[in-house]
C-alpha cells in the first residue's frame, strides 16, 4: 500500500446552509473506501449506532452536523418550530450512544448556541448552528495535533510501542488521539515498531488502525489481543498508548473493551501506560469509573462477526463494549493542554484548569 500524509476525512459537511454530512463507512473498511452521504438526522443516528463513525471525538463531530441536518427541514418555519425540531432532534441524537460523553458534549455546545440567540430567525439559526459545527470540527483537528506534540516525547526512547482499538484520524477529525502521538513519535524515529491489537469483537484494530498505520508508512505488527501479554514479555514493547471515550474527574478511563487488561499487563510488566484524549473527553460530573455506563452491545457481533456464525445457536453470551482503566493503572494522561502525570483528580484539575 502507497503510503499518504493527506488520509481521507472520517468526517466532513459537503456545501452550505443546505448541505450535508458526508462520513467515510468504517463499516466497510479495510477492503472498500466507501462515503456515507447522511441528508437525514435518522441516517447519522444509524451511522452512529452501527459505527460507520465511530471514536469519541468524530462521534462529537457528527453529531454537531447531525444537528444541523436534522434542523434543515425546519429553516422555514416560525422560531418556535425550529426550536420545537431543534429539541427533538438533539434528544434524538443523544440516544444514539451512550458511554462517548464527546457525543453529549458536542450537543451541549449546539443547545448552547441556540439559548443563546433567542431571537434569531430560523435560518439564521440554523447558519450559527452550522458555524459552531464547523468550529467544533476545526478545534479537534488542533487538539489532536497539540496532542501529537505533547505525548511524542514519551516514546522518545521507545523501539516499540502497542495501541490498541483505533485512535487516528478515523476516530477524530484531525490526526487522532494516541496515533497522534504515534505519528508524530514515528516522524521523529522511523524505526518505531507499532504492535496494533485486533480488538474483538469488531476488530478496529485490524480493520482500521492497521490500515491507517500503513497509509502512513508507519512500521506496523497486528497482533491477537490475547497476545499483548506476551509481547511486553518478550521485550518487544516499551510503552503503551490508547484513546478514551470518557474519563471521570479522579482520571478512571473507559475505552474500547480490553483497554482494562492492557494496563493490568503494562503495570505488571513495569511498563509505562498512556492514555490520549482531548480535555472535551473528561466528564468532572461523575466521580470514578464506576459511574460511567457501559454499552452492552448485540450477540451477535460475537456470535455471527462479520455474517458467519462462530458460536452455538442460542448461546448466551456478555457483551460489553467499554472497560475501565482505574487512575493507578495509567502513567500519563495526554491531553491538548500537556501531559497529566500522577493521575490525581488535583493534577487533572490544575493541567486543565477546571
Amino acid at each position: 500500500m502507497t503510503a499518504t500524509t493527506n488520509p481521507r476525512l472520517a468526517v466532513a459537511w459537503i456545501g452550505e446552509l443546505d448541505g450535508y454530512l458526508q462520513l467515510l463507512d468504517q463499516t466497510r473498511l479495510p477492503t472498500e473506501v466507501v462515503d456515507l452521504p447522511c441528508q437525514t438526522v435518522e441516517v447519522v443516528w444509524e451511522a452512529i449506532r452501527k459505527l460507520s463513525v465511530r471514536g469519541a471525538p468524530a462521534i462529537g463531530v457528527a453529531a454537531a452536523y447531525g444537528t444541523v441536518v436534522g434542523c434543515q427541514t425546519a429553516v422555514n418555519e416560525s422560531r418556535e418550530a425550529f426550536n420545537c425540531r431543534f429539541g427533538e432532534v438533539v434528544e434524538y441524537l443523544a440516544g444514539s450512544r451512550p458511554t462517548a460523553v464527546n457525543l453529549f458534549w458536542a450537543l451541549d455546545r449546539m443547545k448552547g448556541v441556540a439559548a443563546s440567540h433567542p431571537s434569531l430567525g430560523s435560518q439564521d439559526m440554523l447558519q450559527r448552528l452550522l458555524d459552531e459545527a464547523r468550529l467544533i470540527e476545526t478545534e479537534d483537528r488542533e487538539m489532536c495535533a497539540a496532542i501529537g506534540r505533547h505525548g511524542a516525547p514519551l516514546l522518545a526512547n521507545c523501539t516499540g510501542v502497542l495501541t490498541h482499538c483505533n485512535t487516528g484520524g478515523l476516530a477524530t477529525a484531525g490526526d487522532g488521539t494516541a496515533l497522534a502521538v504515534i505519528f508524530a513519535a514515528a516522524a521523529a524515529n522511523p524505526e518505531l515498531q507499532v504492535y496494533a491489537d485486533e480488538t474483538r469483537p469488531l476488530l478496529q484494530g485490524a480493520r482500521l488502525t492497521a490500515w491507517e498505520l500503513l497509509q502512513r508508512g508507519v512500521n506496523t505488527r497486528l497482533i491477537c489481543d490475547s497476545m499483548a501479554g506476551w509481547v511486553m514479555k518478550e521485550g518487544r514493547v516499551q510503552a503503551v498508548i490508547v484513546g478514551a471515550d470518557r474519563i471521570a474527574a479522579n482520571g478512571d478511563s473507559a475505552n474500547k473493551i480490553g483497554t482494562y487488561s492492557l494496563s493490568v499487563l503494562a503495570k505488571a510488566h513495569g511498563i509505562p501506560f498512556y492514555i490520549a484524549a482531548p480535555s472535551s473527553t473528561f466528564d468532572f460530573a461523575i466521580r470514578s469509573g464506576a459511574e460511567i455506563p457501559i454499552e452492552q452491545r448485540s450477540a451477535e457481533e460475537i456470535t455471527n462477526a462479520f455474517g458467519r456464525r462462530t458460536a452455538p445457536e442460542n448461546c448466551p453470551v456478555y457483551n460489553p463494549a467499554f472497560d475501565v482503566a482505574p487512575a493507578e493503572n495509567i502513567t500519563g494522561l495526554v491531553t491538548e493542554k500537556g501531559v497529566i502525570s500522577p493521575v490525581t483528580e488535583a493534577e487533572i484539575r490544575r493541567v486543565l484548569g477546571k
